[in-house]
């Protein structure tokens, strides 16, 4: 039996019991439980419904995300994600184009890359190549001045961790920044491709071979083995094409904030809600949310 998880906007929590009435009647739902005043809910349904558009529009009207999920196995045993635009706010590479002064040419190719119109591999060679003679420093100001970690993020890890869950970014930005933010945010690997430097500077060039959508389904189903679980055990999310495999194949597949490619694609599309969002579609309760440690 699905279970129908609706959460709001955390600036802006908008579900009420009203709503909540409304849609067990349209969709023919049991009884709500409640994981966060106004903010999160779910409530099982027979089926998974076709979802109108007068009722798609109310729920975007309120900044409301739906998810139908299984009733079974929910809480996941490994958290497998992307690092740009998912777990930080930022494009990292964008970033040292702009400090390279190349910024909106790169941000460019970005943007049509993570929505699937370029091949990834030959999009992020054409964008580092516009980096050479960069100094290599850089990318600490970068990571100091630069890059800001996204909303709810600390608490998936401390929550997920705490429960036993495995951590490991992957990611098709540089493990130049990767190794960092996997540290802040409490993550037990990463794996990112490599820029290459020499005489402190950035050659233009990136280590082969290029992580990319098959290494990142590569790693979930390599990772997962490792830790004597299945794919079907992980929870994935991220927000590029380059991400659609792995998303596809683990337990739970999020689009989170995702190109419109990608969020079409996805088992679950979270538009509105932030990292915490993950937490809610495996059914825990705000009272359940570990306190993250300080950096």
């Amino acid at each position: 039996m699905p279970i129908a998880v609706l959460v709001s906007a955390p600036d802006a929590p908008a579900l009420d019991p009203a709503l909540l009435d409304m849609l067990r009647a349209e969709w023919g739902g049991g009884d709500v439980r409640w994981l966060a005043p106004r903010e999160a809910a779910e409530f099982p349904v027979e089926r998974r419904p076709e979802i109108g558009a007068d009722v798609a529009g109310l729920l975007d009207g309120r900044r409301i995300d739906v998810a139908f999920v299984p009733e079974t196995g929910r809480r996941k045993k490994l958290l497998i994600a992307d690092m740009d635009s998912t777990m930080i706010g930022q494009e990292c590479i964008d970033e040292l184009a702009d400090e390279a002064g190349v910024g909106s040419r790169v941000a460019e190719i970005t943007a049509r890359a993570m929505n699937g119109e370029l091949d990834f591999a030959g999009a992020l060679r054409e964008r580092v190549r516009l980096l050479e003679g960069l100094p290599a420093d850089v990318i600490d100001h970068v990571l100091a001045h630069r890059i800001t970690l996204a909303p709810g993020g600390k608490t998936l890890l401390a929550t997920m961790k705490a429960d036993g869950a495995h951590a490991a970014l992957v990611s098709g930005g540089f493990v130049q920044f990767a190794d960092e933010i996997a540290r802040r945010l409490g993550f037990d690997e990463a794996r990112a491709n490599r820029l290459e430097i020499r005489g402190g500077r950035l050659t233009g060039r990136v280590h082969e071979p290029i992580l990319g959508r098959d290494a990142k389904l590569h790693a979930l189903e390599e990772v997962s083995a490792r830790l004597g679980i299945t794919p079907d055990d992980a929870l994935a999310v991220g927000d590029g094409a380059n991400d659609l495999a792995m998303i596809e194949r683990a337990g739970l597949g999020v689009a989170l904030h995702a190109k419109p490619h990608v969020a079409a694609r996805a088992p679950v599309s979270i538009r509105y809600g932030d990292l915490t969002a993950l937490l809610y579609l495996q059914g825990y309760h705000r009272d359940e949310f570990a306190t993250p440690e300080a950096a």
